[in-house]
């Protein structure tokens, strides 16, 4: 049968167009050009890279495309770096260098997803080949010269060794983020290096540790921001071991570095040596590299947040004061190696809680490298349900025996620059560092000299350690904040019961407190306490004695003070103002050098205001120091 000559004009031209379509020579649209997108989506096109989305970046497809390494290396990403480090090996361009520490990373993501426990290959060999090339990219010899700060494959390097470097350091196959550092010859993917670890940074060697973990396999959650100082190095966490007291394990931050070959040429004639150099990050700031000196990569915050992850740290507030006889007694914490050139900040906690509410406090102002490097912090922990009067004396003592035990001689000058801050009743522990009381508080307790009671020696001697106190000379600064100098009005007659009913008392500080009951029988304080055990709130109630003595002393003269004080609302803070615990005719002293208004409520450690604050009066610190 004849085709239809009419429908044969219809049919061929679309066969045609059909087989240009499939052919690929033309189409309704074009298979290159630019598509409007946001600025995010650009951003992310041209920062990818195979640490944020798995695949090599830009410049590293470039180098494979130029040797027709493409399909290679999307098949076996290995078998790609070994043919590329020939090429290095050839060339001697330090730009093949940065595609071999991305595709060891690539190669080396691959095999760790590879779970079968038959597989014999180690995903860590080629993590340690991504750090060993991006140290050469870095800081290698080449004819070519090394990258600037405006190249983009500067900072990526840095983080394919510092990511490459932790993750080799790692147990095979380990899922607890557990590092093992030792000396020894290690695999990469060409050859092999030879390990050296040198620990003689740390002032315990690794003995301190019972174990160490790679920072960057945490997440951080409930500090408003993660400190972390570029550079180069893995950040660990370091644990010791078992507090039995404090039943929990106390963390520090150190980085290691991998001090790596100067050239691929000699790694691969002769495996030379790397060495594995670990740093305490409180005291690390640079390390030298041939003739340039290189910031190390730290971090000041994974290491305070799995210390405070232990849950039993977060039930010593409210533990400490209903039975601080079960508890720790009252200590001092160095929340760091001691620095005899760094000036102590000394964090004294307020009722019902206990270091851990100065956590955003100190992860904050630990990010300023200024403070961090001037500053050391030290926190002052103590049953808050005790009498005020031991906690007070507890806190002098501790700061005298530190300050005796660590710079006996009296010779080193940042730690007679001490400043104290504390936080609601912390802050009359605070003042009772910086204050001549006379015999303002002995009258109250008794009408007799010290000198003329028939008591033991030793009892004169807590009775002075209490009562007949003066300000501690190594204590320069001090600042209150929501200190309750007049009282608290929610230490009621009804809370001070309660307390009374509730809290149990140290056995030692019950011995001591029934003899100082007897020897205030018929004293204003013995008719304020009525004959029984007084607890915290007692030594914060309005109608204290003791405390409205001691709240119109001021500091001595050559300690400066300051005054933080929170208050609810927008209104005059002397027109009733309050903190929902404290008012503020009662936070407000004449004394002070300065007083900051901020609104919020008495729990205000945390807030941007209250830092912030704090952060000034350390820097005006710093700067009558240099007067």
């Amino acid at each position: 049968m004849k085709p239809n000559k009419r429908t044969l004009p219809i049919v061929v031209p679309a066969a045609a167009v059909v087989a240009i379509l499939v052919t690929g020579c033309v189409g309704p649209v074009s298979p290159i050009g630019a598509d409007k997108v946001t600025t995010r989506q650009a951003y992310a096109q041209v920062e990818s890279n195979a640490l944020r989305s798995g695949r090599p970046s830009a410049q590293t497809v470039s180098i494979l495309h130029r040797f027709d390494l493409d399909e290679l290396a999307a098949r076996q990403p290995e078998e790609a770096v070994r043919q590329l480090h020939a090429k290095a090996l050839t060339t001697g361009e330090r730009s093949i260098l940065f595609a071999l520490a991305e595709m060891s990373y690539v190669a080396a993501d691959r095999i760790r997803r590879s779970v079968k426990p038959w597989d014999s290959r180690d995903a860590r060999d080629f993590y340690l080949g991504s750090a060993v090339y991006a140290w050469l990219f870095l800081f290698g010899e080449s004819e070519q010269a090394p990258p600037t700060a405006f190249d983009r494959r500067f900072r990526e390097a840095c983080d394919f060794y510092n990511y490459g470097l932790g993750l080799a350091l790692t147990e095979r196959r380990g899922t607890n983020a557990a590092v093992r550092l030792e000396s020894g010859r290690r695999r990469l993917p060409v050859g092999e290096i030879e390990l050296q670890l040198d620990r003689s940074r740390l002032a315990s060697g690794l003995e301190e540790f019972e174990q160490i973990l790679l920072a960057d396999q945490f997440r951080v959650r409930g500090l408003s921001v993660r400190n972390r100082e570029p550079g180069v190095g893995a950040p660990l966490i370091g644990i010791s071991p078992l507090n039995p007291e404090f039943n929990f394990r106390p963390a520090q931050p150190v980085t290691v570095l991998l001090r790596g070959p100067d050239s691929l040429a000699r790694l691969s004639a002769t495996n030379l040596a790397g060495r594995l150099e670990l740093y305490p990050a409180f005291d690390a700031v640079t390390v030298t590299v041939g003739n340039d000196e290189v910031p190390l990569e730290i971090d000041l915050t994974a290491y305070r947040a799995y210390t405070l992850n232990q849950s039993h740290i977060w039930k010593l507030g409210w533990a400490q004061f209903l039975a601080p006889a079960e508890r720790i007694s009252s200590r001092l914490i160095l929340h760091q190696p001691y620095n005899p050139e760094r000036i102590p900040v000394v964090f004294v906690h307020g009722t019902f809680s206990s270091p851990v509410t100065w956590a955003e406090m100190a992860n904050t102002l630990t990010a300023d490298p200024v403070l961090r490097q001037r500053y050391q912090v030290w926190s002052f922990n103590y049953g808050s349900g005790n009498p005020l009067l031991y906690s007070s004396a507890d806190l002098r003592s501790a700061l005298s025996d530190a300050v005796q035990s660590l710079d006996p001689q009296g010779t080193n000058a940042a730690l007679r620059r001490m400043m104290v801050i504390g936080h609601s009743q912390g802050g009359l522990l605070t003042k009772a560092t910086a204050v001549d009381v006379g015999d303002n508080l002995w009258r109250l307790f008794s009408t007799k000299r010290l000198e003329d009671m028939q008591i033991s020696d030793a009892e004169r001697k807590e009775l002075r350690r209490l009562l007949l106190y003066e300000p501690l000379p190594f204590v320069s600064r001090v600042v209150f904040i929501a200190t309750p100098h007049r009282g608290s009005y929610l230490s009621g007659n009804l809370a001070r019961r309660l307390a009374q009913s509730l809290v149990r008392l140290p056995g030692n500080v019950v011995g001591r407190s029934m003899g100082l009951l007897r020897l205030t029988s018929g004293s204003e304080v013995g008719k304020f306490t009525h004959g029984r055990l007084p607890t915290s709130l007692d030594g914060m109630s309005p109608k204290n004695p003791g405390l409205r003595a001691v709240a119109e002393i001021p500091v001595a003269p050559r300690i400066k003070a300051h005054s933080i004080i929170p208050v609810l609302g927008d209104g005059d803070p002397r027109d009733g103002g309050r903190d929902g615990v404290v008012a503020y005719d009662s936070a407000h002293v004449d004394y002070v050098e300065s007083e900051f208004i901020v609104r919020g409520p008495h729990t205000c450690l945390n807030l941007p205001a209250t830092i912030e604050e704090v952060r000034r009066i350390l820097y005006l610190h710093l700067e009558e120091l240099t007067r």
